[in-house]
């Protein structure tokens, strides 16, 4: 069962750490190139608060960005903000969305995400989650895959490999990290018992190749190649 309660305060928790980390910044540090193709530090800064807005319309049962164009145009518009102003946007941002999770709600209503996706509302804390932490990694300044808590990491591969279960580009595989097991992939039902390909590694290795993050060098695998997983 979701615990939407606990999941807003581990997002709290999260972005405390990502303000810390960003206030050790300059200017200068922010307009540098992030980990992710085409986008600076200050696009991803921008993509978090702007996210946290979007969140909050998604809470209150509004469309999450009104377009595709509208979230790319504020995400180019906040990007060479100061460090400063995105400092401010991210802390307001984060309290916004911290106060509507505090409002009263009903949490297994069905809300609907971008794309058409939609999902219970008391998931909607951890989905925040997940951006917080996996864009604070993908901000290249010192806070890694190894850093990240050892719920979430275990959650996020649940979360991903249930993302990518029954996909036909993906051949039924088992994902494990020598303790648990998930099984994604096309035939994920049967994928525990007779699975096409087995991955093995640490569980920041595998978090890295599911979201996409790394290329899977540190993993092993039996029965076959190293999965290519479509993009998320």
């Amino acid at each position: 069962m979701n615990d939407h309660v606990r999941d807003l305060a581990s997002v709290r928790d999260a972005t405390e750490r990502l303000l810390t980390a960003v206030a050790a910044l300059d200017n200068a540090d922010v307009t540098e190139p992030s980990r992710l193709p085409g986008w600076s530090r200050g696009h991803v800064l921008a993509h978090l608060a702007r996210n946290a807005d979007a969140l909050v319309n998604v809470l209150e049962g509004r469309p999450m960005y009104s377009s595709g164009e509208a979230r790319d145009a504020e995400i180019e518009r906040d990007a060479p903000h100061p460090l400063k102003t995105h400092l401010v946007d991210l802390r307001d941002s984060a309290a916004r969305f911290q106060e509507t999770g505090a409002a009263p709600a009903d949490w297994s209503r069905t809300v609907e995400l971008r794309n058409g996706v939609t999902d219970a509302a008391a998931r909607v804390p951890f989905r925040r989650w997940i951006e917080v932490e996996l864009h604070h990694v993908d901000l290249g300044i010192g806070y890694e895959l190894e850093d990240l808590p050892a719920e979430f990491r275990e959650r996020e591969i649940a979360f991903l490999a249930d993302r990518f279960a029954g996909h036909p580009e993906v051949p039924s595989t088992r994902v494990t990290d020598g303790t648990r097991a998930w099984s994604t992939g096309r035939g994920s039902e049967d994928a525990e018992k007779s699975p096409e390909v087995t991955v093995t590694g640490p569980a920041p290795a595998l978090l890295g190749w599911l979201a996409g993050r790394r290329a899977g060098s540190a993993l092993r695998t039996e029965g076959g190649p190293l999965p290519v997983l479509p993009p998320l």
